[in-house]
């Protein structure tokens, strides 16, 4: 959902700045197990108004491919988005996509059964397998706060309109 809600203003903006909208970018990030610096490619498209698709291609969670439900707020037109979506990990994700320097900058509220285990969030949520695999990462630990938290900012390194190597999808499929 495009927030404020009933804006037509800021409906045609989304549209203008991130309709469609498909970005790669790389952060700046250390091995969890060895420190050793390394670059976490992620990937996403806007696809819907109401929906993101992404891929990661690396660090601990390469090799996800999913959608989720996404509410996206119009901080400052043409200059500042927010994307905020809840994964069926239990993870939270805020994200903040900077027109202007060309930067995402996240907070990854991660459960603690999804940062501990990143190989069982691999996958594909499409696989029934998969999906109810990352729904059962969202049990684990002792309560909602048992969670790591990861703020970052990366560089965006390629920018363009269109769902790319991505996976097009149905917006009436599930997300949780």
């Amino acid at each position: 959902m495009i927030h404020p809600d009933g804006n037509q203003a800021v409906q045609e903006q989304w549209k203008k700045d991130i309709g469609d909208l498909h970005l790669l970018y790389d952060y700046d990030a250390k091995n969890p197990e060895t420190g050793a610096p390394e670059k976490w490619r992620y990937e996403m498209w806007v696809s819907h108004e109401d929906r993101i698709t992404y891929a990661i291609h690396g660090g601990p969670m390469a090799g996800r491919y999913n959608y989720q439900k996404a509410d996206y707020q119009c901080i400052r037109p043409g200059e500042l988005w927010q994307c905020n979506w809840l994964e069926e990990t239990g993870t939270i994700v805020s994200l903040v996509y900077d027109i202007p320097n060309k930067k995402i900058t996240t907070l990854l509220a991660f459960s603690i059964g999804h940062w501990s285990k990143p190989e069982s969030a691999h996958g594909d949520k499409r696989n029934p397998e998969d999906f109810e695999r990352w729904r059962g990462l969202a049990k684990i630990g002792d309560s909602q706060t048992a969670r790591f938290l990861l703020n970052d900012q990366a560089d965006i390194v390629e920018e363009f309109r269109g769902k790319g190597d991505l996976q097009p999808i149905d917006p009436s499929w599930p997300t949780l």
